[in-house]
C-alpha cells in the first residue's frame, strides 16, 4: 500500500516581508507601510538637522586655516594651504592662551564644586524623609525658572561687598550657585532610581552615611554625574553674561570675553583668520568632551526610563 507524503512546510526566512497574497484575506499590511513612511520621514529630518549643525562647524574649521583674502574671495572653497600661523597668532598675540587658562580654572573649579554639592543635596532629598524635604526640592526647581538677567544688579553688589569682584574664585562661586538648581533637579530623580538594598546592606555592615554615599552610592550614580557634568560644562564654558558683569579685569578674562575683545579690537584691520582660529580653539574642548563621554551621556539620560 502506497502512502502519499506531504512535503513539510518551508519556514519563512527571518526578516521577510508579508505580501498581499500571504496576509489573511489579501488585506495589505497597513501597519508596516505606516511604519516605513514614519521611519523615512524621521530619518530625513535627522539628516537635515545633522547637515544644519555640522556644516557651520566644518566651515569654521576650514576658514581658520585660510588667509583673509581667501576668506572673502572664495569662502566655500578649500584652503590652498594650511595657514597654521593663524592659530599661533591667535594663541600668542590675541592672548588666547591666558583666556584659555582662566576658563579652565573657572570651569574646572565650578564643575567640581557643582557636582560635589549638587550630588550631596540630591542624595539627601531623594533618600531621606524629613520636614521641609519637598519645600527645599521645589526651591531648587524654582531657581531654574529665575532669569539670570534679573539677578545681575543685586549679584554685582553682593559679590562686590564680599570682596570677590574681578577674582577667579568669586566667579567660581557664582557659577556653582548658578548651576546647582538644575544639578539637584537632575540628580534627585537619578538617585531615586538606584536600588536601596545596596545602601541598606552597607548600613548593616556598619558603614556610616558618609561612607555609604561616597563609596557606594556615588560610584553607582556615575552615568548621571557624567550627564549632568557635560550639561554644566557646556553652559559654564559658553557663559558670557556673568563674567562680563563680574569680571572686568582684562587679565582675568575668560574665552568668551577674549573672543569678543578680539573681534572689537581689530578695528579696521579685519584679522578674520585669527578670529576664526580663536573661535575654533574655544569650540574644540566642548566637542572633545562630548565625543569622549557621548555613551555615558546617553546612559545617564535613559537610566531612569530603563529602570
Amino acid at each position: 500500500m502506497k502512502t502519499t507524503e506531504t512535503p513539510a512546510p518551508v519556514p519563512a526566512e527571518s526578516g521577510a516581508t508579508v505580501t498581499k497574497a500571504d496576509s489573511p484575506g489579501g488585506a495589505p499590511p497597513r501597519e508596516e507601510k505606516t511604519g516605513g513612511v514614519l521611519n523615512v520621514f524621521s530619518h530625513g529630518i535627522l539628516v537635515i538637522w545633522a547637515i544644519m549643525v555640522a556644516l557651520p562647524l566644518v566651515w569654521a574649521v576650514m576658514t581658520s586655516f585660510k588667509d583673509d583674502a581667501s576668506i572673502f574671495g572664495s569662502p566655500w572653497s578649500l584652503p590652498d594651504k594650511l595657514h597654521f600661523e593663524n592659530w599661533s597668532r591667535a594663541w600668542t598675540q590675541a592672548h588666547m592662551s591666558e583666556y584659555f587658562l582662566n576658563t579652565v580654572l573657572v570651569v574646572g573649579g565650578s564643575l567640581i564644586g557643582t557636582l560635589v554639592l549638587g550630588s550631596m543635596a540630591a542624595y539627601v532629598l531623594a533618600r531621606f524623609e524629613f520636614p521641609g524635604n519637598r519645600f527645599i526640592y521645589y526651591l531648587f526647581i524654582g531657581g531654574m525658572s529665575f532669569p539670570i538677567m534679573l539677578a545681575l544688579v543685586p549679584l554685582f553688589y553682593v559679590v562686590n561687598n564680599m570682596g570677590l569682584l574681578n577674582t577667579i574664585h568669586g566667579l567660581i562661586l557664582v557659577y556653582i550657585a548658578y548651576s546647582l538648581p538644575f544639578t539637584v533637579f537632575f540628580l534627585t530623580a537619578f538617585f531615586r532610581t538606584l536600588p536601596s538594598t545596596v545602601a541598606e546592606a552597607a548600613f548593616v555592615d556598619g558603614a556610616s552615611h558618609t561612607r555609604t554615599f561616597f563609596q557606594i552610592m556615588l560610584p553607582m550614580a556615575k552615568p548621571g554625574l557624567i550627564s549632568v557634568g557635560i550639561f554644566n560644562f557646556l553652559g559654564q564654558w559658553n557663559q558670557y553674561m556673568l563674567p562680563t558683569v563680574l569680571n572686568t579685569d582684562e587679565d582675568k578674562h575668560v574665552l568668551t570675553q577674549g573672543l569678543v575683545q578680539l573681534a572689537v579690537s581689530q578695528g579696521y584691520k579685519g584679522d578674520w583668520s585669527g578670529l576664526f582660529a580663536g573661535l575654533v580653539m574655544a569650540m574644540l574642548p566642548v566637542l572633545a568632551a562630548y565625543v569622549v563621554f557621548q555613551r555615558q551621556v546617553v546612559q545617564g539620560l535613559t537610566a531612569g526610563a530603563l529602570k
